[in-house]
């Protein structure tokens, strides 16, 4: 059985620096994680301060190179989704209808587009993020129709959640979200299931999908599974 190693650290660090160890139960290589103000830890002194102190210790052999990880604790950055990116998508529904957005009602309706109408298409711009509770089967993103700040939602009217468009004015607002924020309604997991083909699922209401019908001109809406309307979408990145 391996001998748990322990590196005693001088506590004479610099004001605002802390370090905590973690030891890898194979390797024993130590993951540290600095805790400290950016600027104060690049300046040259405070690095070789370090180095010096780990050296001088003699009881393991770490040193500021080997170290595995080096990040910045953020403990508010690690409860929450976190944005991480955008790109433009085309989305058509598993029947081949595109999103048609009705001004008039701000509906965003399912139609099949033919020769001189594939300009009426709605392309989004979707958003990804990072979240607080890792989950490798599903994407946390945002939904905006392209060329607007028109974003979709999920909140509940009356006795169920309802699909939305809602303008946006800060998109900063979007950067960042807490569980517990109003704006977790903007946010949809993203799970891909087969080749091309995903689900749109809502974050507050995890049973809840957006989907579009099986006729012609109809809304898209949110509905669970086992509704007669259709849940997948094939979603293609542009860029």
């Amino acid at each position: 059985m391996a001998t748990e190693k322990r590196c005693h650290i001088s506590p004479e660090l610099p004001a605002g620096l802390g370090l905590e160890f973690s030891h890898h139960p194979v390797t024993m290589r130590q993951l540290v994680t600095l805790v400290v103000s950016i600027k104060r830890f690049k300046d040259g002194p405070t690095k070789t301060a370090l180095e010096n102190k780990l050296t001088a210790e003699g009881s393991c052999s770490i040193n500021i190179d080997d170290i595995m990880e080096v990040k910045i604790v953020s403990r508010a950055a690690a409860n929450q989704f976190t944005r991480t990116g955008v790109h433009q998508c085309s989305v058509i529904d598993s029947q081949k209808k595109s999103m048609v957005l009705l001004r008039d009602s701000m509906e965003l309706h399912s139609v099949t587009l033919q020769g001189g109408n594939s300009h009426r298409k709605v392309n989004l711009n979707m958003s990804t993020y990072v979240q607080p509770f890792p989950n490798m089967e599903a994407q946390p993103v945002a939904l905006a129709i392209k060329g607007t700040n028109l974003y979709l939602s999920c909140h509940q009217e009356g006795d169920m959640p309802t699909l939305h468009l809602e303008p946006v004015q800060d998109r900063q607002s979007l950067i960042s979200v807490t569980p517990d924020s109003d704006m977790l309604r903007f946010l949809f997991y993203k799970r891909d299931s087969g080749v091309s083909l995903s689900t749109l699922a809502s974050v507050q209401y995890p049973n809840w999908f957006i989907s579009t019908a099986e006729e012609e001109h109809m809304p898209i809406e949110m509905c669970q599974r086992g509704d007669r309307r259709n849940l997948t979408f094939h979603i293609q990145r542009q860029n």
